[in-house]
């Protein structure tokens, strides 16, 4: 479907598209833009984050400077202080437990008002950014109404007389508000929205309503905004997470259908092919996982609509084996495969073991080369021309059946003869723009297959909703040794800092080798590899104060090389250093010629060293769990125990800190992922955005709604598979109001 919107064709959705400037005034519409709501339907999808009745005191302790609030509380004394235009009133409120501040600067005939509004025992709603004055907290001039003892309007501030039509229910709706935008200018603003629905038409079909078992949307949106009970507000809710479950099912449903319906060529599993000589001559059997995941997708490459699988497996569960297998069938049936990987050295340590594990099946094109082989070549940004030329013609030519590379594989230049598939080897590293570029290459939209470890929360909720057909690969290969994870507070207990090195040459002296890994590469750095790490980089979490610098590379270094570990070889990698001294810095670190690498998440995925037995993960609190997963992967890659120390300076109540926590209690790569999207959320489901506040969605939390969502998913694809050209137009509409929202994202992703 087009994602430009001409008309709607129901009654329903032109209504809640119409922009609020028409409904409410163009001055208050204005003020709506900062909570990103522009139209009568975001409008009503801005739901009050709790209720309270006129009776029922809010909790003062939870309070939190900083933080804009509107609170429910009793006055419990008032006092003037000061004459003239520099008079000051000072109210005490509280909740029958503690105390908060109010100070009001005016006039002598506006303190003498004030003074009556707020007399003592009555209760009101006062709003405002929480401050701090003589240590206390305090709301400087906060926006105020009275209530009388049935929690009706009673008075207030003459411009906020409109609270007599918000509190003409028995619950009070509180609304996320803003400094300039408070709470019962919403909730009027909302009941202005909801008359201009009156006698609207529910765009759903009845079928769909019935067989969700929920409310008439116009009946929902009243049950949440003007609620009688909180029973009733919940069911109204219900509603509105069906409304935004159902519809980003229904697109994706739909975005599969018509999927189907663009060509893909077919590459059939050959027999007596490259394939079949690969797997005669892997050294080991595999995993009954492995066998499985690759009959999954064998059957998806056969099929004439292109592939979209996603294979989740652990840390060593075997993917790159599974990707090798589909590459090789693909080559089989005339094509070439890409082979994306997130760095430089992950794809060259790709290169070199997939040209290892084929020997002389990846000498095509040579004198000597086996039957059936191929050629396998490496594309990166810092090869020197010449090589590139040769890997550019070797691709577009079709003589490299593999080509494995880097973003480098993203650019112009480079073209293939026949791409029909597309692996992408850690794909929260790649926005969704980056593989669509790569699959841009193909004549007809190639097989796509996506892998990861440890999914990020965007790639949980994406595969919640139904956008890739999945695999799992659960199983760890045996003789992996165990790995202790340690977080170690390095606020309250520094000492341990120094054990920490003290271990490492205690491990180099046992015959082991160890990382230490920072975020940057020098001081004052952004983090390489941040986005999968904190919400918003360097900028506080919940619960943290300001962040001490981070540690970095280069600095760290230096320190360690003259200082703890000065006994020892210790050499740095990081993303700045050229491609052939990364190359070189691993490959001696591979051969046992270094003790001890400090380095940045250059290291994260693919890199094996089975002796490497220690990890040192500098400000671990500022990585995300997917990432720690990733790194800790490193080492008990052998038969060597091994331990992964997680340095934090966060407090223990931070986001950061159960981040940390959650980490060091387990290494399943799964369930990590699931807490991962209890902490940060799922992303931009829609977008690009990979996690954190940045979320699309407005209602649903992937985490706690996931049995609704799969509820909606069903119905949705039972809608689709009924009507897949969506002739109801209740369906159309849904479908293109997602697409309008997504842009060309949706169709990328």
């Amino acid at each position: 479907m087009s994602t430009t919107v001409s008309r709607w064709r129901t009654d329903a959705y032109a209504r809640l598209a119409k922009k609020l400037d028409g409904v409410i005034g163009d001055k208050t519409a204005k003020q709506f833009e900062k909570l990103r709501i522009s139209t009568v339907g975001e409008l009503l999808a801005h739901v009050p984050r709790r209720y309270m009745s006129g009776t029922e005191l809010s909790d003062l302790k939870t309070l939190k400077e900083g933080e804009e609030v509107a609170v429910l509380a009793e006055v419990a004394s008032t006092s003037q202080h000061g004459n003239g235009p520099r008079s000051r009133l000072e109210a005490r409120i509280t909740d029958g437990h503690g105390y908060l501040t109010l100070a009001f600067f005016g006039k002598p005939h506006l303190i003498t008002y004030w003074q009556k509004q707020l007399s003592q025992g009555s209760r009101g709603i006062f709003a405002g950014k929480v401050g701090r004055f003589r240590d206390e907290l305090q709301l400087a001039h906060p926006e105020f109404v009275m209530l009388d003892e049935y929690g009706r309007f009673a008075g207030g501030r003459k411009e906020n007389v409109v609270l007599a039509e918000v509190t003409r229910t028995e619950l009070i709706g509180l609304y996320p508000a803003t400094s300039r935008l408070r709470t019962w200018t919403i909730a009027d603003s909302v009941n202005l929205a909801l008359d201009s629905l009156a006698g609207m038409e529910d765009p759903l079909p009845a079928r769909v309503r019935e067989q969700a078992g929920v409310a008439d949307l116009l009946a929902a949106y009243k049950a949440v905004h003007q609620p009688q009970t909180r029973a009733e507000a919940a069911d109204g809710l219900g509603r509105l997470k069906f409304d935004e479950a159902f519809a980003i099912g229904l697109t994706m449903a739909h975005r599969r259908s018509e999927a189907r319906k663009h060509p893909s060529v077919p590459r059939p599993r050959r027999s007596d092919g490259i394939l079949d000589a690969f797997d005669a001559k892997l050294p080991y059997t595999l995993t009954e996982g492995q066998q499985l995941v690759s009959d999954q997708i064998f059957a998806d490459l056969a099929a004439d609509h292109p592939m979209q699988r996603l294979l989740q497996g652990e840390v060593g569960s075997g993917k790159t084996v599974v990707a090798i297998r589909a590459m090789l069938a693909v080559v089989d049936a005339g094509g070439q495969a890409a082979f994306l990987a997130p760095t430089e050295v992950l794809a060259t340590q790709h290169f070199q073991t997939i040209t290892r594990m084929l020997g002389e099946l990846a000498a095509g094109g040579t004198l000597d080369a086996a039957d059936h082989a191929t050629q396998v070549t490496l594309l990166t940004g810092s090869m020197p021309a010449a090589r590139k030329r040769e890997a550019l013609l070797a691709a577009a030519g079709g003589e490299a059946g593999i080509v494995i590379g880097t973003h480098a594989l993203l650019s112009d230049q480079v073209q293939f003869a026949d791409l029909g598939l597309v692996v992408v080897d850690e794909q929260h590293r790649f926005g969704v723009e980056q593989r669509a570029a790569l699959s841009s290459k193909a004549e007809t939209q190639p097989h796509v297959l996506v892998m990861t470890a440890t999914p990020i929360p965007r790639t949980v909720a994406m595969t919640s909703f139904g956008d890739l057909e999945t695999s799992v690969l659960r199983e760890v290969p045996s003789g992996r040794a165990a790995v202790q994870s340690v977080v170690v507070d390095m606020v309250n207990s520094p000492t341990w800092v120094d054990r920490a090195w003290q271990r490492i040459v205690e491990e180099v002296a046992d015959g082991r080798q160890a990382y230490v890994v920072c975020s940057r590469i020098t001081a004052g750095d952004k983090a390489e590899g941040w986005e999968d790490g904190r919400i918003a980089e360097d900028e506080p979490e919940e619960g943290e104060g300001p962040q001490r610098p981070a540690m970095a590379v280069e600095e760290l270094y230096s320190q360690l090389s003259t200082g703890p570990l000065s006994s020892l070889r210790v050499a740095m990698l990081h993303g700045r250093m050229s491609g052939e001294d990364k190359d070189d810095t691993m490959r001696r670190y591979a051969a046992g010629e270094i003790d001890v690498l400090v380095a940045t998440t250059v290291i994260e995925v693919g890199v094996d060293v089975p002796n490497a037995s220690m990890m040192v993960i500098c400000d671990a609190d500022r990585f995300g769990i997917s990432q720690l997963h990733q790194l800790r992967g490193r080492i008990g890659r052998g038969q060597h125990p091994g331990v992964c120390l997680l340095l934090s300076s966060s407090p223990p109540e931070s986001l950061a800190a159960q981040r940390l926590t959650a980490v060091a209690a387990t290494r399943d790569g799964f369930e990590l992922a699931e807490e991962d999207l209890r902490l940060r959320r799922e992303g931009d489901v829609l977008g690009s955005a990979q996690a954190g506040r940045r979320s699309s969605l407005r209602l649903l939390n992937v985490f706690r709604d996931r049995e609704l969502i799969s509820q909606a998913r069903e119905i949705a694809d039972d809608c689709i598979a009924g009507d897949p050209e969506l002739t109801d137009p209740g369906l159309a509409d849904t479908v293109e109001r997602i697409e309008s929202l997504s842009g060309e994202w949706l169709e990328r992703s």
